[in-house]
C-alpha cells in the first residue's frame, strides 16, 4: 500500500504531457498569419501558397494532400478562389473532418460583405465568381471580421482552450483597430484618386480607401489584354485620366508597364498578401507597405 501511495505522489508531481497543437491548413498566407495571431502556440499552421503565387492556379500536389490529411482545420478564402485545386486536395486527403460543411472547414468569404457579385453568371464574361470577388483580404475591415469568426471556430474545435482564443482575439482586435485608425488617417489623400488596375484584384481596397477605379487592363476578368485593347485603355486617358496603374505582386508586369510608360503615370506593385513584397512580412506590415506604395505613387511627379 505504501508503494502505491508513493507511486501516486510521484505521478502527481510529474508534468502533464503537452497537448498536441491544432494542425491548420491555410490556403493563403494572410489566413495562415491570422490563425497564428489567434491560436499562438495552440496551433501549428501550414500555408499552401506563398506571396508570389497566383492563388487561383495551384497544382494539387501530393505534398498538399498529405498536409490536408493531417489537418484538423482548413482555412480557405472561398468564393471559388481555390476552386481549381482545393476540392481535389480535400477529396484525396480522405480526411472527413475538413470537408465542406464540417466544423473543420472554414471559408473567410462567408463572413464578409462580398463585392462584384454577378447578377447573371455567364462564363463568357471571363473568370467571374458566382459569390463575388474573392480578394477580400485587401480591406483590413474584413480581416477583423474573419478574425472574429476564426476565433469562434477554434473554440468550437478546441473548447478546452476557449479563454486562450478569446483573449488572443481581444488583443488582436485592439491592435488592429488602432492600426486601422492610423491607416485611414494616412490614406486620406488617396480618396477619390482615379486608378487603373491590371487585374480586378483590389475592389475591397478601393472601397475601403475611396479610390476611383476608371479601368482595368483585362478586357474580361482573367483574360489577357491584346495590344489593341491596351491602346483603347490608353486612349481613354485623354478624357478619364488615371493617376497610377496597380497590379498585385504575383502578376507579370508587361501590361501595366506598357500603359505606365505611355501614359506617364506610376506603375504600382502592391503586395496583395504577406510575402508579396519584402516589406510585407506580417498582417500589419502588409497594409503599411500597401499604403506607403500608394502614397509614394501619388506624389511621383
Amino acid at each position: 500500500m505504501k508503494n502505491l501511495l508513493l507511486i501516486g505522489m510521484v505521478a502527481a508531481l510529474l508534468p502533464l504531457p503537452a497537448r498536441a497543437a491544432l494542425n491548420v491548413f491555410a490556403t493563403v498566407p494572410e489566413w495562415a498569419a491570422l490563425v497564428t495571431e489567434i491560436g499562438g502556440g495552440r496551433v501549428t499552421v501550414y500555408s499552401a501558397t506563398h506571396g508570389l503565387q497566383d492563388p487561383h492556379r495551384i497544382e494539387a500536389k501530393p505534398s498538399l494532400i498529405a498536409r490536408a490529411r493531417a489537418a484538423k482545420l482548413v482555412v480557405a478564402t472561398g468564393a471559388e478562389l481555390e476552386v481549381g485545386w482545393l476540392p481535389v486536395v480535400l477529396r484525396e486527403s480522405g480526411n472527413r473532418d475538413i470537408q465542406p460543411g464540417q466544423p473543420g472547414y472554414f471559408e473567410a468569404a462567408s463572413v464578409v460583405r462580398m463585392l462584384e457579385v454577378p447578377k447573371v453568371l455567364d462564363r463568357a464574361q471571363g473568370d467571374v465568381h458566382a459569390a463575388g470577388n474573392p480578394h477580400i483580404q485587401t480591406d483590413p475591415r474584413n480581416i477583423l471580421k474573419v478574425a472574429m469568426a476564426l476565433s469562434a471556430r477554434l473554440v468550437e474545435l478546441d473548447p478546452a482552450e476557449t479563454m486562450v482564443y478569446k483573449a488572443a482575439l481581444q488583443e488582436f482586435a485592439a491592435k488592429w483597430q488602432t492600426s486601422m485608425a492610423r491607416w485611414e488617417r494616412q490614406a486620406s489623400p488617396l480618396k477619390g484618386v482615379p486608378v487603373l488596375v491590371q487585374h480586378s484584384a483590389f475592389p475591397y481596397m478601393i472601397d475601403w480607401l475611396g479610390l476611383k477605379e476608371v479601368g482595368t487592363l483585362e478586357p474580361k476578368p482573367g483574360v489577357e489584354a491584346s495590344g489593341s485593347y491596351l491602346a483603347e485603355v490608353l486612349a481613354r486617358q485623354a478624357t478619364l485620366p488615371a493617376r497610377m496603374v496597380l497590379r498585385p505582386a504575383y502578376q507579370y508586369d508587361t501590361p501595366s508597364r506598357w500603359i505606365a510608360e505611355r501614359a506617364r503615370i506610376p506603375a504600382v506593385v502592391l503586395p496583395f498578401t504577406i510575402g508579396g513584397t519584402p516589406e510585407a512580412t506580417n498582417l500589419v506590415a502588409l497594409f503599411d507597405d500597401t499604403l506607403q506604395r500608394l502614397l509614394a505613387a501619388l506624389h511621383t511627379p
